[in-house]
């Protein structure tokens, strides 16, 4: 039977999002959907009121759709600054509260308190200040999870510039391409962090991307391994032909607080959000003030239960939209982000439970992958304390239900909810998202995310359920991306060009018969096999339930005669005895059967190979398009994001003489 969450009375009764339905006098879930996207500007109107997000001077209008669905304007005429929420009002109200808590691979814990990162910020935007940066610069946060990380983010708000967040595994020429994209004069880099017990250097990478981008004027170098030495003096601009000012982020320390902070508007840049595609440049969401602090705000409050004395611990990294959204969005909240630096099964499997235990998380973030993992690597069920848990969050692909079931059911004993949201970069938050409210069956996204008139459409445009088809959007929301960087033709083209006044997301959705929505894979995953759309999770989820599968990654491969064939890649549990059959031939046999019965004959996979590893992102995603461009024989695209890039030429050449 499938496994069902059942909120108890103390969630339906105090949970924030029932605050917010007795705010609009509804009765479940559904019905606060219903109204949240019946007049879009009235309810973010009261999201604002909820939340207590602070306006300077008050906006006029909520939503200004004059210039279609495509370019709206949030809360017109409004002055914000996302310090004054996120910081200023709990260094006013609870300065004593931890704001943020850090732990290292090796154990070492670091904590601020509200009082202490707001004195922090204001010390780095003086230093900021003192060297040129200000209103509409463009600065690039090249760090790992530290709380340096954090400080940098505010600061550079702070200051009415523009934050440009880069994962810290990037080799130089991805850094490269997105600081000339954006124009960068600003890093803020750390000289390196340590991953897997391993010192993973970052400034060199760095310097060596620098040499590519003349607009960069300043580096600011945090010594997160120890001492690290730099060039304080004053050098040659970039315009001048000369290296950048070399400083270190000890001296901006020492600056004294500036206490100004920039009057932004609610339409002012707060950042700008880099996705990697398969071809092409790196896209930069663009993400403003107001539209981001809100939509945030909304999603930990509503969704993952985070408020004064709660905390969120997700394992990210800041280079992926949820880096900036769980530190504004807890800190919106008046919560404590638990930052982790290092790999979650370091030493063991163990690492990520004692976590919790440790810091007393309330919110826990894990992908699908990452539990997988540790549900193949755990002998046993923990033995930690995990009382602190409230809601479990997820997001990035789909679940496989032994996997969520492991997690919901066996681990957390059915006492806490599974927040299983999608969104992405551009969306700057969820598009779907289940609330602890509500009844969430196993694997489910719930139905839309508050506020998101989102629908699952056939090739036409029209209403689809019970059948797989494309995610879209028929209204605008806060935190929509306000274009793509400097490229508004590659944005009408990404996103609206599909279906009239519709903004398609590029992902395969289900609503089922009972209301449940699941998210499918991106839209070019999904195969075509025989004339019948099935999405890799669907046969994943398959696979998973065999004992010898670990993790595996489905993809369609072309096939003159059914289109696109199923190829199946799968790596071994650690317990699976090879036997007399060291390939896996019998496991193979045996995981076509299951595939044949399960989902049907059609899509029983061509091929089944094992594999040592799958290329991973450090998030843990899979990633099945460059798994489908190694059998090819073609360009995997962009592999900056990836943890194990190595996988994608060992399964290249591996399959070379299968095709």
């Amino acid at each position: 039977m499938t496994y069902i969450w059942h909120p108890n009375q103390e969630y339906r009764e105090n949970a924030n999002v029932a605050r917010l339905m007795r705010r609009f006098g509804v009765a479940d879930a559904d019905a606060l959907r219903a109204v949240s996207v019946a007049d879009v500007g009235a309810f973010w109107d009261a999201v604002v009121a909820d939340l207590a997000i602070r306006f300077r001077r008050p906006y006029h209008t909520v939503l200004d759709a004059s210039g279609g669905p495509q370019f709206p304007r949030w809360f017109a005429g409004g002055e914000l600054n996302v310090v004054d929420t996120c910081l200023v009002r709990w260094a006013e109200q609870s300065p004593d509260a931890p704001a943020v808590v850090h732990e290292t691979e090796a154990g070492t814990v670091r904590e601020l308190s509200y009082a202490e990162l707001s004195e922090q910020v204001a010390r780095i935007r003086g230093g900021l200040r003192r060297h040129r940066i200000g209103p509409g610069d463009t600065v690039a946060l090249y760090l790992p999870m530290i709380p340096e990380a954090v400080v940098a983010l505010y600061a550079v708000a702070s200051i009415g510039a523009i934050a440009v967040p880069l994962f810290s595994g990037f080799a130089p020429g991805a850094i490269a391409a997105r600081l000339r994209d954006a124009d960068v004069k600003a890093v803020i880099t750390a000289d390196g962090t340590v991953r897997r017990g391993r010192t993973v250097p970052m400034r060199p990478r760095l310097d060596e991307a620098i040499a590519q981008c003349p607009t960069v004027q300043l580096v600011v170098v945090v010594a997160n391994l120890g001492e690290t030495t730099v060039d304080t003096s004053l050098g040659r601009s970039a315009e001048e032909g000369g290296d950048p000012q070399t400083v270190s982020w000890g001296s901006l320390l020492e600056e004294p607080p500036n206490p100004v902070t920039a009057p932004t508007s609610a339409s002012d840049v707060l950042l700008l959000g880099y996705t990697s595609g398969t071809t092409g440049r790196p896209k930069g969401a663009v993400h403003t003030h107001a539209g981001f602090l809100t939509k945030v705000a909304s999603e930990l409050a509503y969704g993952f239960e985070i408020g004064p004395g709660r905390s969120l611990c997700w394992i990210t990294d800041m280079g992926w939209i949820m880096g900036p959204l769980t530190v504004l969005g807890t800190h919106a909240c008046g919560g404590s982000l638990v930052l982790y630096e290092g790999s979650p099964d370091m030493p063991d499997s163990t690492r990520l439970w004692r976590l919790v235990e440790r810091h007393a998380v309330t919110t826990l973030g894990v992908s699908p992958t990452l539990v997988r993992t540790l549900r193949t690597a755990a002998e046993g069920l923990p033995t930690q304390d995990l009382s602190s848990v409230r809601v479990l969050g997820s997001t990035g692909e789909p679940w496989d239900p032994e996997s969520y079931e492991w997690l919901a059911r066996d681990v957390f004993t059915e006492r806490v909810p599974v927040v299983n949201f999608s969104g992405g970069t551009e969306v700057g938050g969820s598009f779907l998202s289940p609330y602890p409210v509500e009844d969430i069956a196993s694997c489910s996204l719930g139905g839309p995310a508050l506020g998101m008139d989102v629908d699952v459409v056939d090739d036409n445009g029209h209403p689809l359920r019970g059948a797989i088809g494309e995610l879209v959007c028929r209204q605008p929301w806060p935190a929509m991306t306000q274009g793509v960087w400097r490229d508004d033709r590659r944005y009408l083209e990404t996103y609206w060009s599909t279906f009239p006044d519709m903004w398609r997301q590029g992902d395969f959705a289900l609503v089922d018969e009972h209301g449940d929505w699941y998210l499918l894979g991106r839209s070019d995953d999904v195969m075509n096999v025989a004339g019948k759309r099935v999405a890799p999770a669907e046969i994943e989820a398959v696979l998973a339930a065999d004992p010898a599968v670990a993790e595996s990654a489905v993809v369609g491969i072309p096939d003159p005669t059914k289109n696109e064939a199923v190829w199946a890649f799968w790596v071994a549990h650690p317990n699976y005895s090879e036997g007399s059959c060291p390939t896996g031939e019998r496991v193979a046999r045996r995981l076509r059967e299951r595939v044949a019965s399960q989902v049907g004959k059609p899509f029983a996979p061509s091929q089944v190979v094992r594999v040592e590893a799958l290329p991973k992102t450090r998030s843990a995603k899979i990633l099945r398009r460059a798994v489908r461009a190694a059998v090819l024989g073609t360009d995997a695209g962009d592999l900056s994001g990836a943890e194990n890039p190595e996988a994608v030429e060992a399964i290249r050449a591996q399959v070379r003489d299968l095709r």
